[in-house]
């Protein structure tokens, strides 16, 4: 089980259209089609954790207002079980106005603290029974609350304690596994240090660790990943994935409650931080809190293939740009040069190439029952390296025909083994305008050879 300590806030998203100014100030004008509420602060790290599978409980204090009712609520439905110590106050709130998937305004609600009622047994039983504690802080009361506070310092060294601090919040108790401050956070709690990059990160990690007697810190950089350190051996940098768009509300939230359910599953701190950087990195290109707890419509068809979300943002991107839409096909196992010549040359063609990728299932249908030689995991991980190349969907069919149907992009690409007239997916794309063509591949490049050639190197 894992324990979630903190401030909870409630988030309501307000989703719209702009399509005009205001008359009266050069401000855009949106007109809200849809409203909803999530739990924000430690009420977002409890359910994302709780998303996860684990059993969580979270420690917090709501106000008796609309605002706490509300939240009560919604931490029922997502299977938290919350240990209300009660907020002499109003529950806090923030309002963000949204249109087209980006964030125009954020209104807050009970900015001030606000007094916590005092820490009764029932924490004292939750934490006994905690494989794993987060202690989420947003600076509003719950970290300071003596009670609170001793009883997480008097956990046992086994029950990991990852903290993620705030500037107004309380120093994490001495001897927590990790502390997860963000790159803004650890410069304005070590400000003697100057500078933006990794020597100046590690200087930061470090004092913090001694000030706070931390096992462990890692400090987040947003798109740049963590670096995290340990003792004086040297730091260890954990690189995101480069995400095109996306959100990145919440995915602090994300990361530390990865690092708490990975910890709590007997991982290292650096196996928590690798871990917590990938479900952070996904958080954000999947759309961040607002689609991670957005309500859930009825499934009509089919759910989305690994990857087609980003690429439908991204073509909704390049359409918004009038760009051109360029996707090509293939099971590209054992890249060689033939296939980075097609890509780059399918890429030449529009303003985004997107890669339709069969899946392992798909390969092994139709090259035979010991391909393919590279998993899908790891062949679209190579593909998105590539320059060239801006998005990568897997598909289990023989050919992408459904995907592309989802897809519709401007034009579809093969490699020059194929005759227009070969290609199943022309007459499909010809539905909505689109043109497949065929694309020259580079002389005696092939998976095959290849693989004939390191079997016959290594017999010899």
């Amino acid at each position: 089980m894992i324990v979630v300590v903190g401030d909870t806030l409630l988030d309501r998203d307000v989703e719209g259209r702009v399509e005009r100014i205001c008359p009266d100030a050069p401000v855009p004008v949106v007109d809200a089609e849809s409203a909803h509420a999530r739990p924000g602060g430690a009420g977002l790290a409890a359910a994302l954790a709780r998303s996860d599978g684990d059993e969580v409980v979270l420690v917090t204090a709501l106000g008796d207002d609309e605002a706490g009712g509300t939240l009560a609520a919604l931490l029922a439905e997502r299977g938290v079980k919350v240990v209300d110590l009660g907020l002499n106050g109003d529950t806090p709130e923030k309002v963000r106005i949204r249109a087209e998937g980006r964030s125009l305004l954020r209104l807050d609600h009970g900015g001030s603290p606000a007094p916590v009622g005092p820490c009764g047994p029932e924490v004292a039983a939750a934490l006994s029974s905690a494989s794993a504690v987060l202690v989420a802080d947003y600076g509003r009361g719950i970290t300071s609350e003596p009670g609170v506070r001793s009883a997480v310092a008097a956990l046992p060294p086994r029950v990991p304690v990852v903290w993620d601090p705030h500037p107004r919040g309380a120093d994490p108790v001495a001897g927590a596994r990790l502390a997860t401050p963000n790159a803004k956070e650890a410069a304005g709690l070590v400000p003697e240090v100057e500078g933006q990059g990794f020597a100046a990160h590690t200087a930061r990690a470090r004092a913090l660790s001694s000030r706070w007697e931390a096992a462990a810190v890692a400090v987040t950089l947003g798109s740049g990943g963590a670096l995290l350190t340990m003792g004086d051996v040297p730091p260890m940098v954990v690189p995101a994935d480069a995400v095109e768009g996306g959100d990145p509300c919440g995915a602090g939230d994300c990361f530390a409650a990865a690092a708490a359910a990975a910890l709590a599953g007997g991982a290292l701190p650096s196996e928590a931080v690798v871990a917590a950087v990938a479900a952070a990195s996904g958080f954000v290109a999947a759309g961040g809190a607002f689609a991670a707890l957005a309500p859930k419509a009825p499934e009509t068809g089919p759910p989305p293939v690994p990857g087609e979300a980003a690429a439908m943002e991204l073509i909704r991107r390049v359409r918004a740009g009038n760009g051109t839409v360029v996707t090509a096909g293939g099971c590209f196992d054992l890249l060689h040069a033939g296939h980075v010549s097609l890509l780059a040359s399918a890429r030449a063609l529009g303003d985004c190439l997107i890669v339709c990728l069969n899946s392992d299932e798909s390969v092994r249908g139709q090259k035979g029952a010991d391909r393919p030689y590279v998993p899908q995991a790891d062949r679209a991980a190579v593909l998105l390296a590539l320059g060239c190349v801006d998005g990568v969907v897997v598909f289990d069919e023989e050919t992408p025909l459904a995907l592309l149907d989802r897809l519709r992009p401007d034009v579809f690409a093969k490699g020059a083994d194929y005759a227009v007239a070969d290609l199943p997916e022309a007459g499909l794309l010809a539905e909505w305008g689109g043109q497949a063509v065929v694309l020259p591949y580079l002389g005696g490049r092939s998976t095959s050879r290849l693989a004939q050639e390191v079997l016959s190197r290594s017999e010899r």
